[in-house]
């Protein structure tokens, strides 16, 4: 059987020119990033963008994810392909991979087998830069500040309250706190300093949520570097840092412009982590996806309690559109395993645990009914899975009120998701009643609360006194407005990795909470969130070498 990496790299591309020709985008409209890649340049968005059509805008999520993979972006990418095999014009939205998981254990965000964007190995390392620039422009920052301090303080910044992290875009956990500025007054005064991975920064939140230019300028003069002594907040237009910053990021900013395997035009733009971050593609990306097609397909990270219930109450706001349907993966071996069946033993047909297992899928699906959306259920196949199983997992599907369709895409790209297609194209014109879950006058407190209760089921949220003591004071300076982003564990609908399937009767913890000012959202740590991961003991970056050629393989 061919390695992902091997099906990218045996299939014949198309010039990336003709892929923008194919959606009406002109050679002058692009930068081109060698054959396979290009940005729209900001002459071209303008273009696209001053058009009044508007395509229909599908989510998709998934359930609570497992060790036996689910296959959220291979679907997203299959239903892409498969609305084009039907003679549909759609176009992907995807977010970009980081490189910390290609070379951890999660792996990479291009797809799989049949139903994958490429150039894979490219898409999935350096791309076209842009998460090196967002890592340059939020170290640029942090290096500004610790200027500042070094050259006189002009601004009274307080040194134990610096907010500001420095970023990377690697796994390394050796990062996570270090001493600074030491070897001497030449280098300025030490303190203790953190590493976040590049794409749970604020950069990249601020990146994902920029309409332009200019208002990626206004976001960056918000943030909210630390404190002076006298307690004020310090924002990132007082060291006068934010021109530079745009100016490294204003050639990122332009959406990257790749295709399927099946020659399906896809932006692939921004990256942020949906258990930390907003966890969802650009903002300039999906607009200008919705000007060039009739139907697109976007992603929203891991299950439906983070990354789509983020889109719906962060992006979705922010950016002004409004999704048509959200389909739900699911898999039969994820919810075995929910249902308590080991990794090792999923091969082996079990109803019994299926069932139990099922309330996760449930939940994801009640909840998706809460904001207004309707729903349809992708079952994405597996060869372990039996007839017996599919069947009553159709028949569960059913009898809770939502459609199944069972999809190949893995094995066969759109040509196995074309069922999938031919309801989604049905389900975007049914009646869509969506709203976010709360209303912005709501108190911060309330926010998190709402959404513990709704969305996870938790039965009362504990504050840490520090957690609340910072809500309070993010009310009180003028951020209540702000929608809450809960950075959770995402191998549970709840804040605890082991309770799996649909857990109830426990409590949300609620930690610390962080102010994204630039962002405009405040995040809720709810547990031990680790903001840079580390390696695992084996990682994926010992199978990956590359040939005399300048090939690469082992990526997948």
């Amino acid at each position: 059987m061919l390695s992902d990496i091997e099906i990218s790299q045996n299939s014949k591309l198309l010039p990336i020119n003709e892929i923008a020709n194919q959606i009406g985008i002109s050679a002058d409209e692009l930068e081109l990033y060698g054959r396979f890649k290009a940005k729209i340049n900001w002459s071209g968005i303008r273009r696209i963008n001053s058009s009044s059509r508007q395509g229909k805008l599908i989510l998709i999520t998934a359930l609570t994810p497992t060790p036996a993979g689910e296959g959220k972006s291979t679907v997203a990418i299959g239903l892409a392909d498969g609305l084009n095999y039907i003679g549909k014009r759609a176009i992907l939205a995807l977010r970009e991979p980081s490189m910390g998981p290609c070379f951890g254990l999660k792996g990479g965000a291009t797809g799989g087998g049949y139903a994958q964007v490429a150039p894979m190995e490219e898409i999935n390392l350096h791309f076209t830069g842009d998460i090196h620039a967002i890592s340059a422009a939020n170290n640029l920052l942090a290096a500004m500040i610790d200027n500042h301090i070094k050259q006189g303080n002009e601004l009274n910044l307080d040194i134990n309250n610096i907010f500001w992290h420095r970023c990377v875009d690697l796994n390394d956990r050796a990062l996570r706190e270090i001493n600074i500025a030491l070897g001497g007054k030449i280098n300025g005064l030490p303190r203790v300093d953190h590493f976040d991975i590049s794409v749970a920064s604020e950069i990249m939140a601020i990146f994902c949520l920029s309409q332009d230019i200019a208002d990626l300028k206004q976001r960056l003069q918000k943030i909210v570097i630390g404190k002076d002594i006298a307690g004020g907040y310090v924002t990132a237009d007082k060291l006068k840092a934010h021109g530079a910053m745009a100016a490294l990021l204003k050639d990122a900013l332009m959406p990257n412009l790749v295709q399927t395997l099946e020659h399906t035009p896809a932006l692939v733009h921004g990256g942020p982590f949906a258990n930390i971050a907003h966890g969802c593609n650009s903002i300039i990306a999906t607009q200008t996806a919705l000007k060039l097609a009739d139907y697109v397909v976007t992603e929203a990270g891991f299950g439906a309690d983070l990354g789509a219930e983020k889109f719906l109450d962060i992006k979705c706001p922010a950016a002004g559109i409004k999704p048509d349907a959200a389909v739900i993966v699911a898999t039969v071996r994820a919810l075995k395993m929910h249902g308590g069946v080991d990794k090792n033993d999923l091969k082996h047909e079990n109803i019994a645990a299926l069932r139990q297992g099922f309330a996760n899928l449930q939940t994801h699906v009640e909840n998706m009914r809460k904001f207004g959306l309707p729903v349809v259920v992708a079952i994405n196949c597996f060869v372990s899975d039996t007839e017996k199983e599919k069947q009553v997992l159709h028949d569960l599907c059913s009898s809770i009120g939502v459609e199944s369709v069972m999809t190949e895409a893995w094995e066969h790209g759109g040509r196995g998701a074309a069922e999938l297609a031919k309801k989604v194209a049905d389900f975007v014109n049914c009646p869509n009643s969506y709203a976010p879950l709360y209303a912005p006058e709501l108190s911060l407190r309330q926010k998190i609360e709402t959404i513990a209760k709704e969305i996870y089921r938790a039965d009362r949220v504990e504050f840490s006194p520090l957690a609340a003591n910072k809500l309070e004071e993010y009310q009180s300076q003028g951020y209540g407005h702000f929608p809450v982003c809960i950075a959770k564990t995402q191998n549970s609908i709840s804040a605890d990795a082991k309770l799996l399937g649909a857990p109830k009767g426990f409590e949300l913890p609620i930690q610390d909470v962080r102010l994204s000012a630039g962002a405009g959202f405040v995040v809720a740590m709810a547990g031990n969130i680790l903001t840079m991961p580390g390696l695992p003991a084996h990682p994926a970056a010992e199978n990956i070498d590359v040939d005399s050629q300048g090939n690469i393989c082992g990526l997948f």
